[in-house]
Order: structure tokens, then C-alpha cells, then sequence
């Protein structure tokens, strides 16, 4: 890894580590976190021993860290030596948000046929939330607003499985949200589009509900692949 990409994010003091979770685990937290987040961008290199040195540990355990990104898809081995984050092409985004789009309609479309009123308030909180970070300029906060909406909304689906299959892209997803939110019209554009999503939930009017999630998924992706083109052009 180039020393600029190692304090491209912040590994707290392995004093800090909890007793019960394996350093292994720990340094894959934090490699996964700062990928996911942008703080490594595509193409950087990943070196287990520079890694291993940044931190002042044995390398056994970012290889065992370094092993699990690459089984999941967020780096890949260099053909001369070392791993480098792993970008995404342009099929992987379509995939991504064609399957997205399914999974997180359907989600809101049960929502809005099994939630109880009481349950909606935090989905409230949340768009109010997400304003006051928007009007004050706090575009890194919104993100985690956003994540933590859809995932509220989602749990009202009362379908663990289907909750876990949305899950299971939550990384991806959250890679594309750090693209789409930093643009404030786009940003604005989602939290109206949850305000639509919880007037009809309210409502108890499934279809449009779900219809409205799958657009604010598809238009999400219109706006991840022409970042993704403009980029291609460079």
C-alpha cells in the first residue's frame, strides 16, 4: 500500500482492540470500512507487509484480513505481487441495481401492508434528520441517514430472509450512495423521494410504494453509470 493510502483512513490504537474479537478481524473491519467509504479508492494497492507495518503487527493477520476482501469481492491479487481495491464495471452496477430494485420494492411493498402506525416515527425522524444535515452542507453525514432509512423501512417487511438478501449488497450499496449523495440535487431528490415512500406506507398503498422504490433505485443507478462513463473517458 503507498504510504498516501494508508493515512487515507484511520485504524484506532490497538489498545482500543475488544478482547473478544480476533485482530484478523479487527484490520478487516477497517480495510473493508475505508474501501466501502471511498477513503481507498479504486486501484489502490493493498501490501500485507506495508499494512503490517503501518500498524506494528504480524503480517499473519492481514493476510488473514486481505484474504476475506478479496473473497468478497473488494480487492483482487495483482499479477506481479500484492492486491489492489477492486473497481466495479459497468455490468456489476447494472446487476447490482437491477437486483436492488427487486428485492428493496418488494421489501416496501410489504412494509406498507404489515407495519403498524407507531412504527413509522422513526422513519420521520430520520427524513428530518437527513434536511437539517442537507440544509447545513453535512453531505458526509448523509449517507449514513440514508442507509439507516432504508434499513427502518426494510424491517417493516417483517421477512428475515429477505432483509439478509438486501444485506448481503449492503457494501456495494453503500459505495454507490457515497457516489450519488455527494451531488446536493441528487441528494435532495432521494429525501423527497422518502417522504413520497412514507406518505404512501402511510397510506397502506403497496403498489405505489413499491413502484416509487424501484424508481428511486433505477435513478440512482442512471446517475452511478454516467459517473462511472465520465470516468471511463479520463
Amino acid at each position: 500500500m503507498r504510504q498516501s493510502d494508508t493515512q487515507k483512513f484511520d485504524f484506532k490504537g490497538l489498545d482500543a482492540l475488544p478482547a473478544r474479537k480476533s485482530l484478523g478481524q479487527y484490520v478487516y473491519e477497517n480495510l473493508r470500512q475505508a474501501i466501502v467509504r471511498g477513503e481507498l479508492d479504486p486501484g489502490s494497492r493493498v501490501v500485507e507487509s506495508r499494512v503490517a507495518e503501518a500498524l506494528g503487527i504480524s503480517r499473519t493477520p492481514v493476510r488473514e484480513a486481505i484474504h476475506k476482501l478479496e473473497r468478497e469481492g473488494l480487492l483482487s491479487q495483482n499479477p506481479t505481487s500484492g492486491f489492489s481495491v477492486k473497481g466495479l464495471s459497468r455490468a456489476d452496477i447494472e446487476e447490482t441495481f437491477g437486483i436492488r430494485s427487486v428485492l428493496e420494492s418488494y421489501a416496501a411493498r410489504l412494509a406498507a401492508i404489515k407495519h403498524r402506525q407507531e412504527e413509522l416515527e422513526p422513519l420521520e425522524e430520520k427524513i428530518n434528520e437527513y434536511q437539517q444535515c442537507l440544509d447545513r452542507k453535512d453531505m458526509d453525514a448523509l449517507p449514513r441517514i440514508n442507509t439507516e432509512f432504508h434499513d427502518l423501512l426494510y424491517s417493516l417487511s417483517r421477512s428475515p430472509r429477505l432483509i439478509k438478501m438486501i444485506n448481503d449488497l449492503k457494501d456495494q450499496i453503500l459505495r454507490f450512495r457515497q457516489v450519488i449523495l455527494k451531488m446536493e440535487e441528487m441528494a435532495k431528490v432521494s429525501n423527497n423521494d422518502h417522504r413520497l415512500m412514507l406518505q404512501s406506507i402511510r397510506e397502506r398503498d403497496a403498489g405505489v410504494v413499491e413502484r416509487l422504490v424501484r424508481e428511486h433505485i433505477l435513478r440512482g443507478q442512471d446517475v452511478v453509470l454516467d459517473e462511472f462513463d465520465m470516468q471511463s473517458m479520463k
